[in-house]
C-alpha cells in the first residue's frame, strides 16, 4: 500500500515538472513573437515617417515653385504698371514723370563719372489755334509728327518725353555746350519745316527751344526751370524776328 502511494506521488511530481519544462519552453517563444511583432511594427512606422516626411518635402518644393511663379509675374506686372503710368499713350514716348525719373539717373550718372549732357525743352507754336480751329485730332497728327521730327533728329541713347500738352523736352549725352545749342536749332528748323492740311486749309506748327547744360551741381527742378527759361526767351526771339 505505502509503495503504491509512494509511485503516485512520484508520478505526480513528474508531471509537475514536465508541465513546468513545458511551460519554459513555450514562454521564450511567445516573448519571441511579441519581440518580433514590435521590430515590424517600428519598422513599418520608420517607413511610414519617412515616407511622410518625403511627401512633406515635396509639396514644400512645389509651394515654393508656385510662390516663386507668383512672384515673378507680380513683379512683371508691377513693371508693366509703373511703364505704363511714366508713359504718354498718345505719343508713345516718356511723361513728366517718366522723364524727370531718367533726367535724376542721368544727373547721378553725370555727377559721379563727371559726363557731359544737355537739356533741350520745346514748346510747340500755334498749337491751341490748330485744337480749336480743327479740333483735337487734328491738334493729335500735329504732336505725332513733331515728335517723328524730334526723334529723327536724335540718338538713340537720348531720351524724348513730354512735359505737358504742347511741352517737350529732350536729353542729350555727351556733347559740348556749342553741339547742344546747334542740336536745337536743328530741332526748331525740322518741326518749322512741317506742314500739314486739315479741311483743305494749308497748316503749319513751329517750335522754341531752351538749353540747358547738365553738370555736377545741377539738380531736376533747377535744370527744367534754366531750360525752360531759356525757351520762353527764345520764344520771344522768335515772335520779334517774324
Amino acid at each position: 500500500m505505502r509503495m503504491k502511494k509512494t509511485t503516485a506521488a512520484a508520478s505526480g511530481a513528474s508531471k509537475r515538472r514536465k508541465g513546468t519544462t513545458a511551460a519554459r519552453k513555450s514562454g521564450p517563444g511567445k516573448a519571441g513573437r511579441k519581440q518580433a511583432g514590435s521590430k515590424q511594427a517600428g519598422t513599418k512606422r520608420a517607413g511610414t515617417e519617412a515616407s511622410t516626411r518625403g511627401a512633406v518635402a515635396s509639396s514644400d518644393k512645389s509651394t515654393i515653385r508656385r510662390l516663386r511663379a507668383q512672384l515673378a509675374r507680380a513683379q512683371a506686372r508691377i513693371e508693366e504698371l509703373q511703364a505704363s503710368s511714366e508713359t504718354d499713350f498718345l505719343l508713345d514716348i516718356l511723361n513728366r514723370r517718366g522723364f524727370e525719373r531718367e533726367l535724376a539717373r542721368s544727373l547721378s550718372f553725370i555727377k559721379r563719372y563727371h559726363a557731359s549732357g544737355a537739356l533741350i525743352v520745346l514748346d510747340v507754336d500755334r498749337l491751341k489755334p490748330i485744337n480749336d480751329s480743327f479740333g483735337h485730332a487734328a491738334g493729335d497728327e500735329v504732336l505725332k509728327a513733331i515728335v517723328a521730327a524730334i526723334s529723327d533728329q536724335v540718338r538713340a541713347s537720348d531720351v524724348v518725353g513730354r512735359l505737358g500738352g504742347d511741352e517737350f523736352a529732350v536729353l542729350l549725352w555727351n556733347l559740348s555746350e556749342t553741339d547742344a545749342r546747334a542740336k536745337a536749332a536743328a530741332l526748331e528748323e525740322a518741326i518749322d519745316r512741317l506742314t500739314f492740311m486739315f479741311r483743305g486749309n494749308h497748316v503749319s506748327a513751329g517750335a522754341s527751344a531752351g538749353v540747358a547744360i547738365l553738370t555736377a551741381h545741377s539738380d531736376v527742378e533747377r535744370v527744367l526751370d534754366e531750360a525752360d527759361r531759356a525757351m520762353y526767351v527764345r520764344k520771344a526771339q522768335r515772335r520779334h524776328e517774324s
